[in-house]
């Protein structure tokens, strides 16, 4: 049985994965304010087969308090020391493209981009059915793709990318209009309190045809496609796979997209192209980690 290992901005999340690919078990526990060592420790312990014990131990990490995370690594690597090795530990983005192509909707391509825009933006790619790792471990880091000649005081702290399209700042964006003068439904909702908006209002109000949450989508959907663009041109891909926000929010934002992709990629790169939205959720960087650390075991 592998396990992989998802450490989150407040959470994590520990899965025990068949060598199909399937989750026979799951444990999550929340780190705000809590011992985040013992609670990785928790959800490790909580899906390992008491019987047998895990054949391996992978972690996704995207290192954003690169203090706890040294810590729940540190622990893991002295509770697990012959199934832990520090290139087990790679990021959410490369794991979740780990997952996709071994079993999601890139399965069995040898060339992958994996993009996706959550809480973060995260990407992560697969050559020659390897993942890549780069020189000193990271993932791409696709947040801090610069794509606007403005430079703001937010793009230093998080990257140009990730301060447009990540949750917060879609949600950012709606305030600064209604802040303008522009109306949206979405200020009712909140009695005009602007500090309680969240993603989903935004994703909610602009299905509804609230006319600036659909503005600020598309400006959005314009930044992602851009970004994936960027990440296809360098890759070359045979298949591009989005998760997060532009999978569940797909009717909002996958056609504006590819009308972006196909503005910006040369013809023949476009039509060579397979685009498909993440069949595995918030699991896959788990379920990546898992895979990935198997692998290394078997060399």
């Amino acid at each position: 049985m592998m396990i992989g290992v998802d450490i989150r901005d407040g959470s994590v999340v520990a899965l025990a994965v068949g060598s199909d690919g399937a989750v026979s078990a799951r444990a999550s526990a929340e780190t705000r304010g809590a011992d985040v060592v013992a609670a990785a420790t928790s959800a490790v312990e909580r899906v390992t087969p008491a019987s047998s014990g895990p054949s391996s131990l992978g972690i996704a990490t995207s290192g954003v308090d690169a203090s706890a995370s040294a810590r729940v690594l540190e622990s893991l690597a002295l509770r697990y020391a012959a199934l832990f090795e520090q290139r087990a530990v790679i990021g959410p983005g490369t794991a979740a493209a780990v997952a996709e192509s071994w079993i999601g909707v890139a399965k069995g391509v040898e060339d992958v981009v994996y993009f996706a825009v959550a809480e973060h933006a995260t990407a992560g790619v697969i050559r020659g059915g390897q993942p890549v790792i780069g020189a000193h471990g990271r993932e791409p880091a696709v947040g801090w793709l610069g794509l606007n000649p403005v430079e703001r005081e937010d793009y230093r702290k998080a990257g140009c990318l990730e301060a447009e399209v990540a949750a917060a700042g879609i949600v950012r964006r709606l305030i600064w209009r209604i802040k303008a003068g522009d109306r949206s439904r979405v200020q009712e909702k909140v009695n005009d309190e602007l500090s309680a908006i969240t993603v989903e209002m935004v994703l909610d109000a602009a299905r509804n045809k609230d006319g600036v949450s659909i503005s600020v989508m598309r400006d959005t959907a314009k930044y992602l496609g851009m970004a994936a663009a960027n990440l296809v041109v360098m890759s070359d891909p045979g298949t591009l796979v989005l998760g997060g926000v532009m999978a569940t929010a797909r009717d909002l934002l996958l056609e504006p997209i590819l009308q972006e992709l196909n503005r910006r990629l040369p013809g023949p790169m476009m039509e060579g192209l397979s685009i498909a939205t993440a069949a595995l959720d918030a699991d896959a960087p788990a379920i990546g980690a898992a895979r990935h650390a198997a692998t290394l075991m078997s060399l």
